[in-house]
């Protein structure tokens, strides 16, 4: 079960601090995503300001589902923006969430995406007391798998669709990693 939260809090690391994302973060968004290689596995292109602005940044601000705690965030080393973090109600298992992560290239390499994203498990697991948190990638993505792996997530499937104008390496699927509350308190 889900418990609910008042309200997000700000989640810190040894090296960064994760804070609710807010619109005041829009201009950090709009130049983490005009980086075409950021977006290479996701969208396969940079996102024009406009995009940004009115169709994803509205969506990711909007609470994700009624309990609170879950949503995105954006993360900071100091006063260096890095990237977002999130916790995604999954609509077809609200007792379930989805972890993301996007990270501007400098940030890249460092730890940032595996340090992250443990502090919003352990939020979900200890603080929300989820059950189940799971995350996706292109299973071409290398980089993403890597911090998944170090998660201690767990591979569980590789899906494989048809798109109407399919990124390259999507004709090797996408893939699916879990990892479950009791896993994560065991470790």
């Amino acid at each position: 079960m889900i418990h609910p939260v008042d309200r997000r809090p700000t989640l810190h690391t040894e090296r960064t601090r994760l804070e609710p994302l807010t619109a005041d973060h829009a201009e950090l968004l709009v130049e983490l995503d005009s980086d075409a290689e950021v977006l290479r596995f996701i969208f396969g292109r940079a996102l024009p300001r406009e995009e940004v602005v009115e169709q994803h940044l509205p969506r990711r601000l909007r609470p994700d589902g009624p309990p609170r705690g879950i949503g995105y965030w954006a993360g900071f080393a100091g006063d260096e923006f890095l990237g977002w973090w999130a916790l995604a109600v999954d609509d077809e298992d609200p007792e379930t969430a989805e972890l993301g992560y996007r990270l501007r290239r400098r940030a890249w390499g460092k730890g940032y995406a595996t340090e992250g994203s443990r502090a919003l498990l352990d939020h979900a697991f200890r603080t929300l007391g989820l059950p189940v948190v799971w995350a996706t990638t292109m299973a071409v993505n290398a980089g993403s798998r890597g911090v998944m792996t170090k998660l201690g997530m767990t591979h569980v499937r590789t899906d494989v669709r048809e798109w109407d104008d399919p990124l390259s390496g999507a004709e090797l699927g996408e893939v699916r990693y879990e990892v479950t509350r009791s896993d994560w308190l065991a470790r």
